[in-house]
């Protein structure tokens, strides 16, 4: 008995440990910050993928009606349900994965601030975010929006990435429906 408690102590470990996304600090309160715009600051590349219980093709089309399947989609899937067993497994993994890719051209503290809107709470903005110290070259800071969080309060309509350096917003990248 005890050496399968060992085990099991083991597997929980392991897997365990796997993250969907950086570990972010979730913020009560979204206060406006005085923008400040610095060219030695940039987002470099955008990665959205919406991660549901029905396979979708690259056009947004159904896969049983026989649309063309893009092998990119069908790696990001299972990518991302990789050690998933069970339905309920999965369903925590069901939800919102975004990657921002940005650069920082000379060393400074650096917040990765993710605000965005989902469609159950409409016009209420919440907000993630993921600090950097001392940070300097490129940076890929993953945020996700997944599980309970995901189908209680719905599918992201809108969102915008704010670096932030000495409380001022140094770069930004949003959605087409941000306002």
């Amino acid at each position: 008995m005890k050496f399968f408690a060992v085990i099991n102590a083991a597997v929980l470990f392991v897997f365990g440990t796997a993250r969907a996304a950086d570990e972010y600090r979730q913020l009560v309160k979204v206060e406006a910050l005085p923008m400040a715009p610095d060219g030695n600051f940039e987002f470099r590349k955008t990665k959205l993928y919406l991660l549901s219980d029905t396979v979708q093709s690259k056009f947004g089309g159904d896969l049983a009606k026989g649309a063309a399947r893009d092998p990119s989609i069908g790696f990001e899937r299972s990518y991302r349900l990789h050690g998933a067993v069970t339905g309920l497994d999965q369903r925590r993994l069901y939800g919102h994965y975004l990657d921002f890719f940005w650069r920082a051209k000379r060393p400074a503290n650096v917040t990765v601030r993710l605000e965005y809107r989902q469609e159950k709470l409409r016009s209420f903005t919440q907000a993630r975010e993921v600090a950097y110290a001392n940070a300097k070259g490129s940076h890929k800071t993953a945020f996700a929006i997944i599980g309970d969080d995901f189908f209680s309060d719905g599918r992201i309509l809108s969102w915008r990435c704010l670096l932030i350096e000495k409380g001022r917003v140094v770069a930004e990248d949003r959605s087409y429906l941000w306002r």
